[in-house]
């Protein structure tokens, strides 16, 4: 009897040990998924690598210096059509394990659960950057577990939906962290975390180019970035530049779908072909610039996109001009990947340790938020019982047919010599690592091999890294800097270079900058003229008499480049008077100092520069509202954005007719308008928010207030009563269109 009751606790221990060791390691079989329905371009193979039970709902993921995959897990994004349980504490971060060495996921374990919709993850410094609700966090990690944790930031996605809340954490060139749909970039400097503005991007994921360039896009937008490098021209407070960041880089959105898709305004006309097949882009996200090294060279730093509400993959050309990027299809008439599998929902991609695209597939049927979707593409989901496609997921990949994946081996492992040697590695993802665990081991031993491949003329990609590894470990001089500088033959370099000479500025080193300057100054090249032009910001502090001249001389022969004069402008900040006064600008320029000196004259700064309060009055909460429901469209400031929604500042609707205004934030808009005599065409309608039952008639008038204080010459006043009576009050289309907006006689 004894030995029975010790066998029954003896099986009782080993049962629950088993559970417990289910829970923190899982094993499952291999997932067999059939990709048949998977059209991909020739040459290119695309295998699964993890699925689901190993996790479900993936929205982003990284790797590690093992090179093993940490998942993101979304579980509460749209868990029904009404979106009700988004708020739940059930997302996970989850480490993908190949123990095997087969290609494919046999091994789980869950990292940190309980986050509410995590949406970004990033291994910086040691440890991990992730989200979890509004704030954002850095973790240390201890034996694969949460070690330290730290609050980088409380309010990192403050209001808003998960569509439109900031995503990306993606650690550029210049070791700054960077982020889709916010205004904020991050570093961690001596121990404590840096939060600065940034220059406001995108919607759903971030990627960047060799040289440092970043590259984000919105729902109706391929592919949208920046001309120059970041934060180059953004200096002066009282200018926000229009041509040189976040500009739309793509003019065709054109789409080739395989079969028809449920998308969310498809009974708008144009929306779909006459074979029900989506024309463009409504959901564009997650870019990439392919920088893994095993695609052919046609395919390196091309721009490829998710459009998940058409199941497929985009290919993109990127062109890069002196001053400007244009980004065109590679192809007419077909895709990089489609499917005919309506769950194949693509969201996220990602250069990998061994030279292939990472494909995170969420794998459901609904992808539209609830603040968005509309009447008709709920009902169509409900036919197609894509509603219930829930609780999946993948992790696929692309790799040439032609050239071998890359071998990998354990960065931590790696001596920190050899380190440097991966600095000039074909695959960008290991050159960005190294970059890093330089940093991070803080590798002075190893200064004199990275001051030597800085020197090498021979790959000026690798010299770009060696610059900023000796930068983010604070071992650059200027002497460094400037023997570079006299030996380099390549403009990227010299631009790179000329900007970290910006942080020597002062009197020691100011005459032998302005040798340098004019030697930089006799290539007569543009691109170069550009990062001559912002790097003496700095410098002319110091003394501008030395270095206006260089300006003026930058601007005469650069006098129709737009985005040259708009960094010229962020230069001359607080300089603007005197230019104008003492060097006679161009036209353009001198129309732009003039913007910037009324601009200061009014205190009407760059959005990104303005600390709001929050506090619970209406306009607040009208400003909160805004920020979720509209600022995605028309732009944090109110100022537009281009194809999506036009300005509202001097918009007629604003200043015109209260119950005018209030109609259309009820009852939407579609179709073209026109707006201080513009005519804008949008890609999308304006969504109504009378059938929507979180907005009440007191939130709407909250929402009014804040526009008038914002944006109206003269502000009025409406009230819930007259909100309500609005309500009732309905377009005879189901959404306003400008001619019936104009004949209806609204109540001033």
């Amino acid at each position: 009897m004894n030995f029975l009751r010790w066998s029954k606790y003896i099986l009782l221990f080993l049962f629950s040990f088993l559970i417990f060791s289910f829970n923190t390691n899982i094993f499952f079989d291999e997932p067999e998924i059939s990709l048949d329905s998977y059209q991909v371009e020739e040459g290119f193979e695309l295998s699964l690598v993890a699925s689901e039970p190993h996790f479900t709902a993936p929205v982003t993921m990284d790797f590690d210096d093992q090179g093993r995959i940490w998942v993101v897990e979304m579980k509460g994004y749209m868990p029904n059509l009404e979106g009700i349980g988004e708020e739940e504490p059930n997302g996970r971060i989850t480490i993908l394990e190949d123990l095997d060495h087969d290609g494919r996921v046999d091994h789980s374990k869950v990292f940190m659960d309980g986050l509410v919709l995590p949406r970004a993850i990033a291994h910086v410094y040691g440890g991990l950057l992730y989200t979890d609700g509004p704030a954002l966090y850095f973790v240390k990690i201890k034996n694969d577990k949460p070690g330290k944790k730290t609050l980088v930031d409380p309010i990192y996605a403050d209001g808003g939906n998960v569509e439109h809340q900031p995503n990306g954490l993606m650690m550029n060139i210049d070791n700054w962290i960077y982020n889709a749909n916010t205004h904020f970039r991050y570093r961690l400097l001596n121990g404590k975390w840096i939060k600065e503005p940034s220059s406001y991007r995108g919607q759903w994921g971030i990627t960047k180019d060799n040289f440092g360039r970043l590259y984000v896009n919105n729902n109706s937008t391929q592919i949208q970035g920046d001309h120059v490098l970041p934060n180059a021209v953004i200096r002066n407070q009282y200018y926000k530049p229009r041509s040189s960041v976040s500009q739309t880089l793509t003019r065709n959105q054109r789409v080739y779908p395989l079969h028809a898709t449920a998308v969310n305004r498809g009974y708008m006309k144009g929306v779909l072909d006459e074979n029900g097949l989506l024309r463009n882009v409504t959901a564009a996200c997650g870019p990439l610039v392919y920088r893994g090294g095993n695609f052919p060279e046609s395919y390196d730093q091309n721009a490829f996109v998710c459009i998940p509400e058409a199941n497929l993959i985009k290919r993109n050309l990127l062109h890069f001009g002196n001053t400007s990027t244009v980004a065109e299809q590679a192809w007419e008439g077909k895709e990089f990947i489609a499917s005919t599998d309506e769950g194949f929902r693509p969201v996220n991609l990602f250069n990998g340790p061994d030279g292939a695209m990472y494909i995170v597939d969420m794998h459901r049927g609904v992808i539209q938020h609830k603040a968005f979707i509309s009447q008709y593409l709920t009902e169509l989901l409900s036919e197609r019982k894509l509603d219930t496609l829930l609780n999946q997921g993948r992790i696929l990949k692309v790799v040439s047919k032609e050239k071998a994946l890359n071998s990998y081996e354990n960065l931590d492992k790696v001596s920190s010599k050899e380190l440097v040697g991966l600095l000039s590695s074909s695959n960008g993802w290991i050159r960005d690592r190294a970059q890093q665990l330089l940093i991070q081991r803080k590798a002075k031993s190893v200064k004199k091999d990275l001051f030597g491949l800085a020197m090498n003329e021979n790959n000026h990609i690798a010299s770009l890294h060696a610059l900023y590894s000796l930068e983010g470990m604070n071992l650059l001089s200027f002497e460094n800097l400037a023997e570079v500088l006299n030996a380099s033959q390549n403009r990227e370099k010299i631009a790179h270079v000329l900007r970290l000479l910006e942080s020597f500025a002062s009197i020691k080193y100011s005459r032998d900058m302005n040798s340098m300057a004019e030697a930089v100054l006799a290539k007569n090249d543009p691109f170069l003229d550009l990062y001559l032009g912002i790097s003496l910001h700095s410098w002319m502090k110091v003394s501008s008499e030395t270095y206006l001249p260089v300006v003026s001389k930058i601007a005469q022969r650069n006098s129709q480049d737009k985005v040259i004069q708009e960094a010229l402008v962020s230069t001359l900040s607080d300089m603007e008077g005197l230019f104008i006064e003492n060097h006679k600008p161009n036209s353009l320029l001198k129309s732009y100092l003039e913007l910037a000196l009324k601009n200061r004259e009014g205190n009407e700064m760059n959005s990104i520069f303005v600390v709001e309060s929050r506090k619970d009055d209406s306009r607040t909460n009208g400003l909160k509202l805004f920020r979720t429901i509209c600022g995605a469209c028309h732009g944090a400031d109110g100022t537009g954005i281009d194809g999506l929604a036009p300005p509202l500042k001097d918009s007629e609707y604003i200043d015109g007719s209260i119950h005018r205004l209030a109609s259309i934030i009820l009852h939407g808009i579609s179709g073209p308008i026109h707006v201080n005599g513009k005519l804008y065409e949008l890609a999308n309608d304006m969504p109504a928010l009378v059938s929507n039952s979180d907005i009440s008639d007191q939130d709407i008038v909250d929402i009014v207030h804040f526009l008038q204080n914002a944006y109206a010459k003269e502000e009025k006043r409406i009230s819930a009563a007259e909100v309500k009576k609005l309500r009732e009050d309905k377009p005879s289309t189901g959404l306003y269109t400008e001619k019936e907006l104009l004949e209806k006689k609204f109540e001033k």
